[in-house]
């Protein structure tokens, strides 16, 4: 079984910067996609970015790209999600996930293994 554990979040002013992370235990050899997604207030989860070993990144085609970098440390077993220019618009629970799938999708039903969320707050 797959652990996922979300750090980094908090209160942050609009324009600053986070840098999110989710480390990975138990089972992860069979691991080939990790993803980030979020889930605001009143809203779905959404796609924010993904990252496998074969196929790259994908991120979300709206205002994350450009402004949020994924990364992955296959050594370490983490995932990094470096935000940039945060507006509140932002604010939101980041979730990490983690698949077997081989492409970077955007479906949240390709990953069976979730972590918990960290909370993103950007005020203005």
């Amino acid at each position: 079984q797959v652990q996922l554990v979300e750090s980094g979040g908090g209160l942050v002013q609009a324009g600053d910067s986070l840098r999110l992370s989710c480390a990975a235990s138990g089972g992860h050899i069979s691991i080939n996609a990790m993803a980030w997604f979020r889930q605001a207030p009143g809203k779905e989860r959404e796609f924010v970015a993904a990252v496998t070993r074969g196929f790259g990144i994908a991120y979300a085609a709206d205002s994350a790209k450009g402004r949020f970098t994924i990364s992955r440390d296959y050594a370490k077993n983490t995932v990094y999600l470096q935000m940039n220019s945060l507006t509140p618009e932002d604010t939101a629970i980041y979730y990490c996930a983690a698949g077997l799938g081989a492409r970077p999708s955007d479906s949240s039903r390709e990953y069976a293994y979730w972590g918990q969320g960290t909370q993103v707050t950007v005020s203005s």
